[in-house]
């Protein structure tokens, strides 16, 4: 994808990339290693999140900045309602996280909350239609139409939908995004 993203020219000169085979509990690089991290999708998958929480952390540079997404409580719990199938497989969701509860959870670990926001709102009423006729039934017409338009829509990016899914962010938003910073007296006190 880097290389893809090069040819296209989307990565600042200098800019380099790696894939790195790693553990959420322990990731594989020094502490401090990172200006920015995002962690998008993750910590709803891991029983143990305090401890991926903790190591994202620590290999957030003093002054860093962190994204970290999760679904948001109210869509999720739609789909959770809809289907057990959604979420009861191996390595799905173990928990829905409410925004106050992750950004005091990650504010443990020593991250400053600074902004956040609801994303993905064309998404929620996707996954709402496949948890309904089966997460895995690929057989629904609905579900696959609406596949497509999404596709669509993260291709083309047509105004249309964009400003739709700018409207509707707030309100059913299938993401919540928070970012985050590690204070820089983090640096003074190592």
């Amino acid at each position: 994808m880097f290389a893809a993203m090069r040819d296209a020219g989307e990565v600042p000169e200098g800019a380099r990339a790696a894939a790195v085979r790693g553990n959420a509990y322990c990731l594989p690089f020094a502490d401090e290693s990172f200006d920015r991290i995002v962690a998008a999708e993750v910590l709803e998958h891991l029983p143990e999140d305090e401890r991926a929480m903790s190591e994202l952390a620590r290999v957030l540079k003093p002054g860093g900045t962190i994204a970290v997404t999760v679904p948001r409580y109210g869509p999720e719990k739609v789909c959770w309602a809809l289907s057990s199938a959604y979420h009861e497989v191996e390595g799905g969701h173990v928990r829905i996280y409410r925004g106050a509860e992750l950004r005091r959870r990650l504010s443990a670990v020593g991250l400053e909350p600074v902004d956040r926001h609801h994303t993905h709102a064309l998404h929620a009423p996707y996954w709402w239609l496949k948890c309904a006729v089966g997460v895995d039934n690929e057989d629904a017409f609905l579900a696959r139409q609406y596949h497509r338009l999404l596709v669509w829509d993260i291709m083309r990016r047509p105004w249309l939908t964009r400003t739709a899914e700018r409207l509707l962010d707030p309100v059913i938003g299938k993401s919540l995004v928070v970012y985050l910073t590690k204070p820089e007296a983090a640096r003074a006190a190592a």
